[in-house]
């Protein structure tokens, strides 16, 4: 069997490594061999991150990288589909595996399927039912036209049964981000920044921001920073791109706690968050991570796709509201956050469950 692996942007690298060192541990001890071709797409582009994280997760050199780069969501979506429409017609597979929610997960399953290809979507069904995130679109999309899933949950497979989609064709499996974050935690590497911020050693918290909602307005972004840093007591470490610091710099002149740090490679970042007290994000993946971990989560959003992590994990969604923001912070500060649990099947183990399954697939 062929496949061909495609991953756009860094969270993508997280889900698809596991998946790939379960192919070769399979191809090791079995003589119905999968073999695998890598596409990297560009999407992130940001050479230097990138690289580590294709060194700490162990994935090897991609057969291609398309090289889109940077652009609007339809320029980036042109550009894959260019060029991952002519990689494909020279390199035919039986099967295109795509992953998560980026623009390049969107755009390579619409050339797959014009190309007459299977698709298996890897984290296939997880809905936030809000049509104003980009990657909302992208998950519909990829959903209405793949052939095989690939669930993190019972949730997720539900919203897909309840699309239309067969019983057949779904596979709860599991998390493969969190097979990742099992991988990491004995080769964690401490971030330099620790030994550069006085009193931080776990006694801080971690920021993550990127969604527009919270971002693109600098009034907005403002008032979150302000409210933040007026009701913790600990530094709030809040990894940044530079050119987002350069820009951020204005708002910290007046603010005592929170501190800019350079992006971290994976290995460095889980080390942060699992050392911290809390972490307060918008991001899908770090709310996945913190409920394994068992590390109070606040997310700035007003739904999530991941509502086992609220369900059953250590997440709340407190949305824009900075009153729900100050009290969330006051709970975790005191140490009364509720205790949270591990969704079914995020054990380690969901890529060798989604490669057993590619093992039967015609």
């Amino acid at each position: 069997m062929k496949i061909t692996i495609v991953a756009g942007a860094r969270p993508n690298f997280m889900k698809i490594a596991p998946i790939i060192r379960a192919i070769d541990d399979r191809n090791r001890h079995n003589k119905k061999l999968i073999s695998f071709r890598l596409v990297h797409t560009g999407q992130h582009y940001d050479e230097r991150l990138s690289k580590i994280f294709f060194q700490e997760l162990g994935l090897p050199e991609p057969d291609i990288n398309l090289g889109v780069g940077s652009g609007t969501q339809a320029e980036q979506t042109a550009k894959i589909m260019i060029e991952f429409e002519k990689d494909l017609i020279q390199n035919p597979t039986d099967l295109v595996i795509v992953v998560g929610d980026v623009t390049s997960t969107m755009a390579c399953t619409i050339v797959a399927k014009k190309l007459n290809t299977k698709v298996a979507h890897v984290e296939g069904g997880i809905r936030s039912f809000d049509m104003t995130m980009p990657e909302e679109v992208n998950r519909i999309v990829t959903d209405s036209l793949a052939d095989y899933f690939f669930t993190t949950t019972s949730i997720a497979s539900e919203n897909l049964k309840n699309s239309g989609v067969k019983e057949n064709q779904i596979f709860f499996v599991g998390n493969t981000m969190i097979d990742s974050l099992y991988f990491s935690l004995d080769r964690l590497k401490r971030p330099k920044v620790l030994d550069e911020i006085p009193n931080v050693n776990n006694s801080y918290f971690v920021l993550t921001l990127h969604r527009p909602s919270n971002v693109d307005d600098a009034n907005k972004l403002w008032s979150i920073l302000k409210a933040i840093d007026q009701h913790v007591s600990k530094s709030v470490l809040f990894p940044v791109h530079p050119r987002t610091m350069k820009n951020l710099r204005v708002f910290l002149n007046d603010l005592r706690n929170i501190k800019l740090i350079e992006p971290l490679s994976y290995f460095e970042f889980i080390y942060l968050l699992k050392g911290s007290t809390g972490v307060i994000t918008d991001s899908g993946g770090v709310q996945e991570e913190t409920t394994v971990l068992g590390i109070p989560c606040v997310t700035l959003r007003m739904n999530t796709e991941r509502p086992e992590t609220v369900l059953i994990g250590s997440n709340e969604l407190i949305g824009d509201d900075l009153n729900k923001l100050k009290l969330a912070l006051t709970k975790i500060e005191t140490g009364h956050w509720k205790r949270g649990a591990i969704p079914n099947l995020w054990d380690g183990s969901a890529a060798k469950r989604i490669v057993d399954v590619l093992a039967t697939l015609n």
